[in-house]
């Protein structure tokens, strides 16, 4: 019998198998942060590919907390209308729709990938001051950020808080927090990112503190029955950076925070971190978080073919995984995969004749 078809429970929410559409950005919003057709086809067609889980891109809680001007955002009751016709396709067709809430710290205010320039995008052209744990940007060519202070810290908890509680209203069924990728949260996690001397920087408890506010605010904004999950850089891979030691230590926090689920990714934080890529190259940190801090884990980077995941999830290694560019390629390789693990593939019921 194939583990990774196996149902997961998460509080009151089950998924039908251990397999996730990892969140990936799409740069593809309409005005002010709005979903669009792209996103319902994008994310509905994962669904109708057979993912357990299926979770949007980085979805701002506030405007100016976008990568880029054409990010999704959940800042006001205008997108949590235009959120709900995806969510419903999404349950309709038997995966569990989940949202991450991000904020991109000193990221923010950047070009999309396919456009023509790089780097900060000025006022003139939609763009805006981002904001940071100092006022350095992250490279060269990105906008310089301006430092938060107490308010604009307890603005930045109380935000995630109220776009958690639009996510619900918009028919999400789990949420996740974004606390990864060299974004807001990661930031202040991370010692390459966060020379603050008062109580949200200095050591790994000062560092972990506006992650583990947010954790708090968000669980206590979506109620008890909700999953809250929270995606981190289990490692920056620099000198002197975010360890796995560090991780191990801020998911056995989060857990104790409401969080039911830690999403291990990494790197993020420096523009100049070697990174080992390679086939699974995530999965250990996955392991050594659930294995020391006692909490669930999902694994991420590079997982391609059935018999991995299946070995991933049998072997205790992770509960979940996340496939980003392989169900990119392939919207239905969980039902492909099902077939060759010799677990039951629940086509959609159109599709069924054909097959």
């Amino acid at each position: 019998m194939s583990t990774l078809f196996t149902p997961l429970a998460l509080r009151t929410v089950t998924l039908p198998n251990r397999v996730a559409l990892a969140p990936m950005c799409q740069y593809s919003a309409g005005p002010d942060g709005l979903p669009t057709d792209w996103h319902l086809v994008h994310l509905g067609t994962r669904a109708v590919g057979g993912a357990g889980l299926v979770l949007t891109e980085a979805t701002a809680v506030v405007p100016e907390g976008r990568i880029t001007p054409q990010d999704t955002g959940l800042w006001s009751d205008a997108h949590v209308d235009a959120w709900r016709p995806v969510t419903a396709f999404v349950a309709a067709h038997g995966a569990v729709p989940a949202v991450q809430l991000a904020h991109a710290g000193f990221k923010a205010s950047t070009y999309r990938p396919w456009a023509p320039r790089r780097g900060g995008v000025p006022d003139t052209e939609g763009g805006w001051t981002p904001v940071g744990p100092g006022a350095a940007p992250f490279v060269p060519d990105y906008r310089v950020p301006a430092a938060l202070d107490e308010a604009g810290i307890a603005g930045v908890v109380e935000s995630f808080g109220t776009a958690a509680a639009r996510a619900v209203d918009a028919g999400f069924a789990a949420v996740e927090i974004h606390a990864a990728h060299g974004y807001l949260l990661h930031e202040f996690l991370s010692p390459l990112t966060n020379h603050r001397d008062d109580a949200w920087g200095g050591d790994r408890a000062g560092r972990m503190r506006l992650t583990l506010e947010v954790a708090r605010a968000v669980r206590a904004a979506v109620g008890e029955d909700v999953p809250v999950l929270a995606r981190i850089s289990a490692t920056d891979w620099v000198d002197g950076g975010w360890t796995v030691e560090d991780s191990v230590a801020l998911a056995a926090e989060l857990a104790g925070a409401g969080v039911d689920l830690v999403d291990c990714s990494s790197g993020g934080a420096s523009a100049t971190a070697s990174v080992p890529v390679g086939p699974g190259y995530q999965v250990p940190l996955a392991a050594r978080v659930r294995r020391e801090a006692g909490v669930a884990t999902g694994a991420v980077g590079l997982i391609v073919e059935p018999e991995q995941a299946e070995a991933i999830v049998a072997a205790g290694e992770a509960d979940l995984v996340l496939l980003g560019r392989e169900l990119l390629r392939d919207p239905y390789w969980p039902h492909r995969a099902a077939a060759k693990l010799g677990a039951a593939a629940t086509w959609p019921a159109p599709y069924t004749r054909a097959l």
